[in-house]
């Protein structure tokens, strides 16, 4: 691309800020909120002046917390008590939790300070500030570089940056990220705090009640939150490493909660981090998706779920291990499933097709960017990448690490001198003891299945020569494979070196596995992405013309609202509490007697619904006082609105129109799982867990006096 070309690019953007915002759907970006999408918030019901948004001292931006680069997370105390939902903390939950004190299932409630348990690798990262540097980028020629030079351009100025900010302060950096897919590059400066204590969580029984039955689903009744504090250097108040010589953060502002509730039609905002949307994909990308990201992906997670379910239920230990795992996986089995099916029943490829007719012919008369979407070479690129990308889903759902089998990894580990260690005898490979996150027959029997059934999905081209020794050797039979595998190779043995080019190393059969993994998975990467020979990889090519695709529509659409695809840095959306009209059940909350009627099913032998008899009783409470809602006189557990969520908003605070704390978002509709690619206003909502049913459990379960007296609850 010329810098001519760019430069039209970029004022067109500039040119295209809202003149009619839309509430029901946007993921904006807060330091250039556009005063039109300002205006609209306020005739919907927010009460504060945009500078409580991004620019004040206590600006709601300040207590909204990026929790561990997965989930949102908001402060709710002046000693940096931080909300996330219990989903978010399950991994901390579970790397605590032992068959003698399984915090999993019973739960678990600090009494003090000294009772808070710290985390390996959690964090919360603050975001201070961010702005604009397309034209700074576009000055050292970011437009005319492939994707690999455009990332080092962007990683040599994100460094500078940083640099300049740790001179003012040490405790700061800088991340640059694309927007408007790559059209535009903003650069936001954070604090990270890496000392979080887990203080509070409900057991699993009321965190992930529903289960997999109910995700994705509506009704909820999920209790989904747990309660961690941030803790800084004693002398500062900033981040510094876990120390147990370390204190409580005291942040300047944080968020008040509200016993106020909400009514139908009220404004409700959610700020968080959602990780991923692609809004502005092609018919062709939503094609690929479709069929070789979502589809292979259901498909083989669905078969190590099974194993996974099946080692689970036998075994308490293997529970706590793979807990996590399953949550994980299943969660995007259970998405990739529903996104289709949405894409289907709407016929969404073929109206983005329609709708890319529109652009086509608005081209021609435009002359917009000169022809640069170019369709009918979009549609060739994409032909030409489907099998490459199925493929590759296949590859890394069984292989890497996304395959939860230990072994996977370290065999991948081995070919990779950036794992290697070192001594007076050289490079070795060796895996410090995990053992406690996961099960040697657990893991051999999604092994031998996932390899199984990779061969009997995949291309040939693209089977591991390791197929070989398995018909040779054991006549076809995987499972005998992953036995001899798993006995004879060090990689899985305690305190084993493997010294590299060794005859040991060598002679591994663990090494050789991992050697024919990676073999494949480069002449995957380089189908998809070029060598370093390459000029332009086939993923570059669909990328720009994607790139123009999207700074097409902006210009075609000056006259409507556009924001940025998701990309997991702060944003706010925006609407109103508002029911789903879809079915049979139209209300915008579920009630504390909705979930004793499931949790009878529970006793009835439904897994999923299964709780404690503390949680019967507690909820088939006549006087839930101060938690029932004043307008119905319920007590409310879990209720929708109309904000624009994705993966990543998990944890993210839910506010009234007077900025005040009602809930946490933990979830989308399954008549919307299509929302990432194409939001649809009637279908798409968010889920919540109402503060008031966080804080009645808090209060009535677990007898948090301390806590609830620190949050000051109810307190305006």
């Amino acid at each position: 691309m010329n810098k001519k070309t760019s430069t039209l690019i970029v004022a067109s953007l500039l040119a295209a800020t809202p003149f009619k915002a839309m509430a029901d759907e946007g993921m904006w970006t807060l330091y250039n909120l556009p005063t039109q999408v300002y205006e609209t918030m306020q005739s919907y019901g927010f009460a504060l002046p945009q500078s409580a948004l991004y620019s004040d001292a206590n600006a709601i931006k300040n207590n909204v917390v990026n929790f561990s680069g997965y989930c949102s997370g908001v402060v709710v105390s002046p000693d940096g008590l931080v909300f996330t939902n219990h989903h978010c903390g399950f991994e901390a939950i579970r790397s605590h939790s032992t068959v003698e004190h399984d915090y999993m299932v019973n739960g678990f409630v600090a009494k003090s300070y000294a009772e808070e348990l710290p985390n390996k690798d959690m964090f919360v990262s603050f975001m201070k500030s961010q702005r604009d540097i397309t034209p700074r980028l576009q000055a050292l020629g970011i437009d005319v570089l492939d994707r690999e030079a455009q990332n080092k351009l962007v990683d040599s100025l994100q460094n500078a940056l940083t640099d300049s900010v740790k001179a003012i302060d040490s405790t700061l950096h800088v991340d640059i990220d694309p927007f408007y897919e790559g059209n535009k590059w903003y650069a936001t400066t954070y604090q990270d705090f890496t000392d979080l204590r887990l203080v509070f969580t409900v057991p699993k029984s009321m965190g992930k009640f529903g289960g997999e039955t109910d995700n994705w689903m509506w009704p909820r009744q999920t209790c989904d939150f747990s309660v961690f504090r941030i803790y800084a250097d004693p002398k500062t108040n900033g981040p510094a490493p876990y120390s147990k010589d370390n204190v409580p953060y005291h942040p300047k502002s944080w968020a008040r909660v509200s016993l106020d509730g909400y009514k139908e039609g009220d404004f409700a905002m959610t700020v968080g981090y959602p990780g991923s949307t692609e809004r502005y994909l092609s018919s062709y990308g939503i094609q690929q998706m479709r069929d070789d990201d979502n589809e292979p992906r259901y498909q083989i997670r669905g078969i190590k779920q099974e194993v996974m379910l099946r080692h689970m239920r036998a075994s308490e230990a293997v529970r706590i291990k793979y807990d996590s795992k399953f949550a994980q996986s299943s969660n995007y089995w259970k998405n990739a499933i529903g996104m289709n099916k949405c894409i289907d029943s709407i016929g969404l490829v073929n109206q983005k097709r329609a709708y890319e007719q529109q652009i086509r012919q608005w081209q021609d008369t435009a002359r917009y960017l000169d022809h640069k979407v170019d369709f009918d070479l979009l549609a060739k690129l994409y032909a030409r990448s489907n099998r490459l990308v199925k493929a590759m889903t296949q590859f890394t759902e069984t292989f890497s690490r996304r395959s939860n089998v230990e072994f996977n990894t370290r065999a991948m580990a081995t070919t990779n001198n950036k794992k290697a260690r070192d001594d007076k005898k050289g490079s070795y490979y060796a895996f410090d003891d995990n053992t406690d996150q996961w099960d040697y027959n657990t893991d051999a029997d999604m092994l031998a299945a996932m390899l199984k059934n990779y061969r009997e999905q995949a291309a040939p081209e693209f089977l591991p020569s390791f197929y070989q020794t398995i018909d040779k050797q054991f006549g076809g039979d995987c499972q005998q494979y992953v036995k001899w595998l798993f006995a004879k190779s060090a990689l899985l043995k305690k305190g084993a070196k493997l010294y590299a080019g060794s005859k040991a190393f060598n002679n591994d059969p663990g090494v050789s596995y991992g050697r024919a993994l990676n073999a494949i998975y480069k002449k995957l990467t380089t189908a998809l992405y070029g060598d370093k020979n390459a000029v332009t990889s086939l993923a570059d090519s669909i990328f720009l013309q994607e790139r123009y695709l999207c700074a097409a529509k902006i210009q075609m659409e000056m006259d409507k609202p556009h924001y940025s695809d998701a990309n997991f840095t702060m944003r706010l959306s925006y609407g109103q509490v508002k029911p789903l009209t879809l079915g049979s059940n139209t209300a915008y909350y579920t009630t504390a007697e909705s979930i004793v009627e499931k949790m009878k099913k529970g006793d009835q032998g439904v897994i999923d619904y299964q709780a404690e008899p503390i949680m019967h009783q507690l909820l088939s409470a006549t006087d839930f006082t101060p938690y029932t809602d004043r307008h119905t006189g319920k007590m409310q557990l879990c209720f929708l609105t109309n904000n624009d969520i994705t993966g990543g908003n998990s944890g993210s605070p839910m506010f009234d129109g007077k900025g005040r704390l009602i809930g946490l978002a933990f979830d989308g509709n399954w008549d919307s799982l299509s929302s990432d690619i194409n939001f649809d206003s009637r279908l798409a909502r968010c889920i919540g867990v109402d503060i008031r049913y966080v804080l009645f459990m808090m209060d009535r379960w677990g007898h948090a006096d301390r806590l609830l007296k620190e949050i000051g609850a109810g307190q305006e």
